[in-house]
């Protein structure tokens, strides 16, 4: 199987448990964006746990944005996930080189800085849910932790890695998200606290060839783990030059004729998947008769 995610319960259904293996949907993602290894594993972190929550939105038509802002040389980067597992996503500034950490490790914190990360959940209700956290590490997974403590009340561990090869393509990409749910008891927080401090990155288990389920199994193997489905994962950009064209109409009829007077052409980029949409002096015209 591709790229997918393992939605799983344990523990008599006190806790449950998503396990991604997401190399291909983060590689894609280096393939348009050409980030340098701490912007891809910065990215790649975040797509994974965007798709992973993604995977809990209820509803086709639910939406999930996360917009991650800095002080570092990183700037930045914005994710979108929904229900389907469909994830995009790009940095602000994808090209950084800072020295790796200490431990030789990727400085995905050094590259972000200091800033807020911001989730938006759009339900289909009248507003969309926003929560929005100070970046307490900059690593991603601690960052996440510390979002579905203070802002959904549900304890979690997180855990998201990326390992980029010698080429700049991804080696290795995943992550998992366990949640405890209110009818854990004492004796299941414990083994879960316990089994955290010792478990192996999420980067090396896969690099030893592991997959999901024996992720899940070195997870939460002792406490009878039920899998539920697995879900496949894909990076989707779902821009055409419709819904582009769309976006050029939504700048007014004044703003159109001003490009035409001026420009005399408009060329619209798509973030998500480095797409250029050209429009000409006819195209233009066009669009203001048909207004």
């Amino acid at each position: 199987m591709k790229d997918y995610i393992l939605r799983a319960t344990f523990a008599n259904d006190s806790g449950r448990i998503f396990v991604a293996d997401t190399r291909e949907t983060v590689n894609q993602a280096f393939e348009y964006h050409k980030t340098s290894p701490v912007m891809t594993a910065a990215l790649g972190r975040t797509l994974t746990g965007a798709a992973i929550m993604g995977s809990m939105l209820k509803s086709d038509d639910d939406l999930l944005t996360v917009t991650i802002k800095g002080d570092g040389p990183g700037a930045g980067l914005t994710v979108t996930a929904n229900n389907k597992v469909q994830v995009k996503g790009y940095t602000y500034n994808p090209v950084v080189d800072i020295p790796l950490k200490q431990n030789g490790k990727l400085d995905v914190a050094g590259a972000l800085g200091f800033g807020t990360m911001t989730i938006i959940k759009d339900l289909g209700l009248k507003e969309p849910y926003v929560g929005q956290i100070p970046l307490v590490s900059g690593e991603i997974a601690e960052d996440l932790t510390y979002y579905f403590a203070k802002s959904e009340q549900v304890p979690s561990a997180v855990s998201l890695g990326v390992l980029v090869d010698r080429d700049y393509t991804v080696k290795q990409s995943g992550g998992f998200i366990i949640q405890l749910l209110p009818s854990a008891d004492e004796e299941v927080i414990s083994k879960l606290e316990e089994k955290m401090k010792t478990i192996k990155s999420v980067t090396q288990m896969l690099e030893e060839g592991m997959d999901c389920e024996q992720i899940l199994n070195e997870t939460v193997g002792d406490m009878e783990p039920k899998i539920l489905d697995r879900i496949p994962v894909e990076y989707y950009c779902n821009c055409d030059r419709e819904r582009v064209e769309k976006a050029l109409i939504s700048v007014g009829r004044k703003e159109l004729e001003d490009i035409l007077a001026t420009d005399k052409q408009a060329t619209l980029h798509c973030h998500f998947c480095n797409k250029d949409y050209h429009f000409s002096e006819e195209d233009i015209k066009n669009i203001l008769e048909r207004q």
